[in-house]
């Protein structure tokens, strides 16, 4: 008969159980059934490899594993942006897709002005939360997370890239140098990315955060 043990691994509740069987294979097996899921759902590790009986004299050792459920990125976000929104007093659809290691999540509902708030900072803030919680105790299988509402990061980018080419129309014009206001380092990369290959001006970033800016200045001062 097969043995277990249940573990309690992580803030979230992350499952663990120890499982014997005559091999690996069937130990593998047997906490697979335990727990309900395929093999890609878990990681395994191999406690002891056990050992076969010698010509049915002597009772061979049973193999020895350790099977973990590994994170469930997606229900954890959506279990957390949930108890968030509701905390908001707001109703929202919240639809996640996985690509590679990025986690896209777009909310979909009314009032997702106070979701952005100013300028996406709320936006940016519940990101970053929903990115600590899912990337606790992951094993180093770190995902980033792209949090949306509205098609706000679209529009935002185009919004910094029509200010970036402002800007430097106006600092050729003065032959000023021009300070932006303080940027989270996402949108200064757009503004970096936008200009980097202006052959008049260049971009540098001063400050420490949350005040970080841009400064965009002529290449050579006229």
């Amino acid at each position: 008969m097969p043995y277990f043990e249940f573990r309690k691994a992580g803030v979230l509740g992350m499952k663990s159980i120890q499982m014997n069987g005559r091999t690996v294979e069937e130990a593998v097996q047997n906490a697979l059934r335990e727990l309900n899921v395929t093999e890609d759902k878990v990681n395994i590790k191999i406690i002891d490899e056990g050992s076969k009986g010698l010509f049915k004299l002597f009772k061979g050792k049973d193999a020895i594993i350790e099977v973990t459920l590994k994170n469930d990125y997606i229900e954890d976000a959506r279990k957390f942006l949930r108890e968030v929104l509701n905390a908001m007093g707001i109703l929202a659809e919240i639809d996640i897709k996985e690509n590679d290691d990025i986690i896209n999540i777009n909310l979909i509902g009314p009032n997702m002005g106070l979701v952005i708030g100013h300028r996406g900072e709320t936006l940016d803030s519940i990101q970053y939360l929903v990115s600590l919680v899912i990337n606790k105790n992951n094993n180093g299988e770190y995902k980033k997370v792209i949090l949306d509402t509205e098609n706000y990061r679209s529009k935002r980018e185009e919004t910094l890239k029509r200010l970036a080419t402002k800007i430097a129309y106006k600092v050729r014009k003065t032959n000023r140098a021009v300070k932006l206001e303080p940027m989270n380092p996402y949108e200064r990369r757009i503004i970096h990315a936008t200009l980097q290959n202006d052959a008049y001006v260049l971009t540098y970033s001063e400050g420490e955060e949350p005040y970080r800016k841009v400064v965009v200045d002529l290449k050579k001062k006229a």
